[in-house]
């Protein structure tokens, strides 16, 4: 086998595992805070801050899911640093720590 033909091979390889162990994380409902949400809104906006009159740093559309702190503040859930979107809007996700 050639050199070339043994790059391709190994980074087909390295391709396949990365995305089975993707598959399994998603799979599993995996969250880094333990608080996974869906937008139940048309378009959620998402603030710098968690107050209604912040500026807008992001739109999330209907049924998108992300990750969030648990624990709601000011009628919000913070998403990001500096990212907050209106808890009321939101559902946690079946099994969801939030």
């Amino acid at each position: 086998m050639s050199k070339k033909t043994a790059l391709v091979v190994g980074a087909i390889i390295a391709i396949i595992v990365i995305y089975a162990l993707n598959t399994d994380k998603k799979a599993a409902g995996a969250s880094a805070t333990g608080c996974k949400v869906t937008v139940t809104a048309d378009v959620l906006n998402a603030r710098e801050a968690a107050d209604g009159n912040a500026k807008i740093v992001g739109k999330y559309l209907r049924d998108a899911q992300f990750d969030a702190v648990p624990g709601v503040q000011n009628g919000f859930r913070k998403v990001a640093e500096n990212k907050w979107v209106a808890a009321a809007f939101t559902q946690p996700v079946e099994g969801s720590a939030c």
